[in-house]
């Protein structure tokens, strides 16, 4: 057991303000984007109040996870923290929703007040286990046999997220197993190997994908292709964002969105990009880059291994989606349903994404090994 003779006000006071602060600036550009769109919406008032209070109450565990000794948490609980992710997931299978009545996808689990996107707080639990998993063979990781279970353990996890047709979540979650094996040190050949074999393997698998599927692919990097279906939502939103112009049409302003489809959830910076014009996606732009870099910097700093892949995991669900939604938005990558954190509106996507940044404090708060620290037997 750890003994410190520091108060709970001074480790408090070892917080990254500045990452506190790039959160809370996008979150309040996030709120008031929602609050402009309250009036043409039935639901608009709802999201608002809901994405409100779903950053305030991640604020709080935030606070409360930073608190916590990451590593004296993982070293017992990695384990239970995997089988979370499964069951977590297996709850979809039996209790899961779309998003629509006509939806084949199992997203949400009901919960009746709110619904709940399991997949947010799987990419919490498997970021806990996997970057424990990666710690304990670090020094071997390069050896088939430990690659394998690696693979195991985040096959397990992205298979049943593929099972409920979150292909958006899942791409996230390959990204966040690329991310921490890259920096646990495994060789480069591997990756490319894999690129390679992706590469290979495309001609092959194209022919067996559905209509819908590579209708999809093909318009996300050309919308024009199919301008009245599978492009319409890109070429929306090129529409809203171009409305928007340098300086934006207000708060209460613009009228395009609501040409957009799904325009508060995964498009919701297009909105944004209307309302606030250039400027307010450059100051989104600009706190995400010094979240970043200031996360980079914390990984750097951290007395343990595992707390470098703890910040690696997070960065890599922060850069995935923002580049991803991005993307989507400005119709030049496939649109696959995937929020921008900090912006979409999404009570899990809010929540899940503040606690996330509870890691990262945590690893700061515990980089320091003080003279007076000492481990009971």
């Amino acid at each position: 057991m750890k003994v410190f003779s520091t108060t709970l006000k001074e480790r408090l006071r070892q917080l990254d303000f500045v990452i506190i602060l790039c959160a809370a600036g996008m979150t309040a550009i996030s709120v008031m984007t929602l609050y402009g769109v309250r009036d043409d919406y039935t639901a608009g008032s709802r999201m608002f109040v809901v994405q409100l209070g779903a950053a305030v109450l991640g604020f709080i565990c935030m606070v409360i996870i930073s608190l916590v000794d990451y590593d004296a948490f993982l070293t017992k609980l990695w384990i239970p923290m995997f089988f979370a992710s499964i069951f977590l997931m297996a709850l979809v299978f039996v209790l899961g929703v779309g998003a629509s009545t006509d939806s084949d996808q199992k997203l949400y689990i009901d919960l009746g007040i709110v619904t709940w996107q399991v997949s947010e707080t799987v990419k919490f639990t498997f970021i806990l286990s996997f970057s424990k998993h990666a710690d304990l063979v670090k020094k071997h990781i390069n050896s088939p046999k430990n690659l394998l279970f690696l693979l195991l353990h985040a096959a397990i996890i992205v298979g049943l997220v593929i099972l409920t047709g979150d292909l958006g979540s899942a791409l996230v979650f390959i990204c966040i197993f690329a991310a921490i094996l890259f920096s646990a040190g495994l060789s480069l050949w591997y990756f490319a190997g894999a690129i390679a074999v992706c590469v290979v393997a495309l001609p092959f698998v194209w022919p067996h994908l559905s209509e819908y599927q590579q209708m999809r692919i093909l318009c996300g990097f050309d919308p024009t292709i199919d301008p009245d279906n599978y492009g319409y939502q890109a070429l929306r939103s090129l529409d809203t964002i171009a409305a928007g112009g340098i300086f934006g049409q207000g708060i209460n302003g613009g009228g395009e969105y609501l040409n957009l489809p799904v325009a508060t959830t995964d498009f919701l910076f297009s909105v944004m990009c209307e309302k606030f014009g250039f400027l307010g996606a450059l100051v989104y732009l600009i706190l995400m880059g010094i979240m970043i870099f200031r996360i980079i910097m914390v990984a750097k700093h951290s007395r343990k291994d595992v707390g470098a892949f703890l910040c690696t995991g997070v960065l890599a669900v922060l850069i995935a989606q923002t580049t991803e939604n991005m993307g989507m938005c400005l119709a030049v990558l496939p649109v696959i349903g995937i929020t921008m954190p900090f912006m979409s509106y999404g009570g899990s996507s809010m929540l899940m994404t503040w606690v996330m940044l509870g890691l990262v404090q945590s690893v700061r708060l515990h980089n320091t090994k003080y003279y007076f620290e000492r481990e009971d037997a």
